[in-house]
């Protein structure tokens, strides 16, 4: 089975902040973590794609670019998109099945809209979902803080199906290329 690694939303005004919102929480960790799993799919030939949100810096400029501290491998493609969902609207599942990908992990920002909206597009379209509990972030909300929102969909989304196809939520210490969803099948 063939697996890809999707970084969402990455971007340098969405990480460091602007006048209008703040950074995302845990940044330097997460930059750690994404640069790792990266290089760990790049080590073993796995598809790697990276998404950008057109909202971020209006679509332009060294704001809407993918944060400067993430290496970005020769081989990766990256894919724009207008909504919420890294599927609506972008080649993102035409180039997964071309790519004949079953097993995605998935990193970036923001835990509550984008990353939780891929992990649970990705199974209704075919995928099994890794979500890296270490590896996504935001900026929190007034109602939960940014470590209570990461917490919490780490919670949720461990464990989420759409019947054939299932997400769950490890650690980067884990080995996230051995995926362990056919231990949850019956």
């Amino acid at each position: 089975m063939r697996q890809a690694v999707l970084v969402i939303d990455f971007q340098q005004d969405l990480v460091e902040g602007t006048p209008e919102e703040s950074g995302v929480y845990a940044k330097e960790s997460v930059i750690g973590v994404i640069n790792q799993v990266v290089q760990e799919a790049r080590d073993h030939d796995h598809t790697i794609v990276f998404i950008r949100d057109l909202d971020v810096a209006n679509g332009q400029g060294a704001g809407f670019a993918v944060h400067s501290s993430i290496q970005i491998p020769d081989q990766a493609v990256t894919f724009d998109k207008a909504a919420t969902n890294s599927f609506h609207g972008t080649p993102l599942l035409s180039h997964l099945k071309e790519q004949q990908v079953g097993h995605i992990v998935i990193l970036g920002c923001k835990t509550e809209h984008c990353i939780d909206t891929a992990v649970r597009s990705a199974t209704v379209n075919g995928f099994d979902v890794t979500l890296v509990a270490d590896g996504h972030t935001t900026n929190g909300s007034d109602v939960l803080s940014a470590e209570q929102m990461i917490a919490h969909h780490n919670q949720v989304l461990h464990g989420h199906y759409n019947v054939e196809h299932f997400a769950v939520v490890r650690p980067s210490t884990e080995k996230l290329f051995e995926p362990i969803h056919n231990h949850y099948r019956t």
